[in-house]
């Protein structure tokens, strides 16, 4: 494979990571990498899940994505137009390194939410899928998030497969364990007491709290690698 176009600002020292971070060093780089982890989105899709960046610098990256063969382009012949944008497999290598700079994160500069920080309890699920899980643990998990906002109820689901952590952006009627609660309760789960008391559990609870302490940076796993 060629390597990608030479970027106008490069670090010009050859060295693998500098290479690497002349291609997903860029800001918004590894969100958008993140919020395709559970498949492909369309370009309002991606705007509504990164608050912050402009229509024209998410536009911007993603060419530049598109570019770096980091992400597909799909075109539909419908009306109105409708793109989807979706990880290349070699994009999808960078779902470990996400994850890791995710406990990274959890480790040392983790806190309650900011004034003006918005909440998506699907970003932090995002952000460590694709890491990984203690060695033994399988199964799958549905999260019911009740936003109370104008996105309602949200269902996600997480499963640990050959010490691997993967996400789908939706429920999973026949999981091992459910968990329902309110947005605040995932935000107090996640947050630095990792309470989950307001929490509600129902089937295997030991597998839905080991996996949950995976996505809270509290479990020793096994090495990281890419989601299949």
């Amino acid at each position: 494979m060629s390597p990608p176009p030479q970027k106008r600002h490069p670090y010009d020292q050859w060295s693998p990571d500098a290479r690497a971070l002349d291609v997903v060093g860029d800001k918004w780089t590894l969100l958008i990498v993140r919020d395709l982890a559970g498949g492909p989105r369309r370009f309002v899709e991606l705007q509504r899940t990164l608050p912050g960046i402009s229509t024209e610098q998410l536009r911007s990256r993603l060419n530049r994505m598109v570019a770096d063969d980091l992400l597909t382009r799909r075109r539909y012949r419908e009306v109105p137009p409708r793109v989807d944008y979706d990880l290349t497999e070699r994009a999808r290598d960078l779902l470990a390194v996400v994850a890791e700079i995710a406990r990274w994160g959890y480790r040392h500069a983790w806190g309650q939410p900011r004034s003006g920080e918005r909440i998506d309890i699907g970003a932090i699920l995002r952000a460590t899928c694709g890491g990984g899980a203690p060695d033994g643990l399988e199964g799958a998990v549905e999260l019911t998030v009740w936003s109370g906002q104008d996105r309602g109820e949200l269902r996600y689901t997480l499963h640990a497969r050959d010490g691997t952590l993967g996400y789908r952006e939706s429920g999973e009627p026949g999981a091992h364990a459910h968990v329902t609660g309110p947005q605040e309760a995932y935000v107090e789960a996640f947050g630095p007491s990792r309470s989950r008391v307001a929490l509600r559990f129902e089937g295997d609870r030991e597998l839905a709290e080991r996996l949950l302490d995976v996505v809270a940076g509290t479990a020793a796993t096994s090495s990281a690698v890419p989601v299949a």
